[in-house]
């Protein structure tokens, strides 16, 4: 995974003098800011649509919960995802998670269902009820069966696999950025260049955007907005706390594991690379929601980046 080592080593805000956006865009600030405003609609759109199939692509897409700093800050779960509706009335639930959760299919059902619900205010309004559809990006390897980075999620009968329109409502899409390991000449569709974007752009020099997103208008929109993105005090603060975590997870992740490994040939046993890697992913993810706590951000926002619950964070 040559991408997560790149990180560790580069991410530093004295490497960027020469690169295109200064801002990482799987920080959940700049993520939300730039896929959750209202001028930067057309964004959101193209990646939603790099998801869903050729045959639905849709042509409009209204936000529900616009990007702004106050409700950032006050950090319900529900601001700091972006959510949508699209022009059958479709809704949508769009989240970028960093923070390796072993729960985290659990959490995507309950945003699911969450969404659902709040579509009718009675219970007796069921043909109110539209298609919900929840996409994750996800920077951690989750289904550990095969290395596709990309998977839909919906209900299908379990004798033959089938799908009735009458049950039709459920989608859950995840896209495990870490498995992505295409270069230039396998990058082929839309939703490739997007994950391309977010796991490369703060790697991309000024002036040389990789042709291959460079074909792509919407893609390179977003790149230059990031390039343009202005933060005030208060966001940059905030960028700044979430990208230090970011960072120390990654590198966490990696003196963990080397360290596992490190037990596991001195014991001659696989459990030994297991209780290393967990043992220092869980001390560093308590350290860093520390320091996240004392800078004052909600406990919401705590949860979703290091993935404790917020029993766990309160009492730190």
């Amino acid at each position: 995974m040559p991408f997560v080592l790149f990180v560790d080593k580069n991410l530093t805000s004295s490497n960027f003098k020469n690169t295109m956006c200064q801002y990482n865009p799987k920080i959940d600030i700049v993520f939300k800011k730039l896929f959750g405003s209202e001028e930067n609609n057309d964004l959101l759109l193209g990646l939603v649509n790099a998801i869903l199939p050729e045959e639905r692509k849709i042509t409009t897409l209204t936000l529900r919960n616009p990007y702004n700093l106050p409700d950032y800050l006050n950090a319900k779960l529900s601001i700091l995802d972006i959510k949508a509706h699209d022009e059958k009335g479709e809704q949508y639930d769009i989240e970028m998670q960093i923070a390796e959760q072993s729960f985290y299919g659990k959490r995507a059902l309950y945003y699911w269902g969450k969404l659902y619900c709040e579509q009718i205010e009675k219970a007796e309004d069921y043909e109110k009820l539209s298609k919900t559809i929840v996409i994750s990006f996800i920077d951690f390897d989750y289904f550990h069966d095969d290395q596709e980075y990309f998977r839909g999620v919906g209900l299908a009968d379990m004798r033959n696999g089938k799908v009735y329109k009458q049950t039709d409502y459920l989608e859950l899409y995840f896209v495990e950025m870490e498995k992505f390991t295409k270069h230039h000449p396998d990058i082929k569709t839309a939703l490739d260049r997007w994950v391309y974007f977010l796991n490369k752009a703060k790697l991309f020099e000024k002036g040389n955007i990789p042709p291959v997103l460079a074909e792509d208008p919407v893609v390179t929109k977003a790149l230059q907005k990031l390039d343009i993105f202005y933060f005030d005090k208060k966001e940059r603060e905030v960028y700044e706390v979430e990208q230090k975590a970011f960072l120390n997870i990654r590198s966490t992740l990696l003196e963990a594991e080397r360290k596992g490994i490190d037990i596991g040939i001195e014991k001659g046993i696989e459990k030994g690379i297991e209780k290393g890697i967990e043992k220092g992913i869980e001390k560093e993810k308590r350290t860093i929601a520390k320091n996240m706590k004392q800078n004052s951000l909600p406990i919401e926002m705590i949860a979703k980046f290091t993935g404790l619950t917020a029993s766990e964070i309160e009492t730190l």
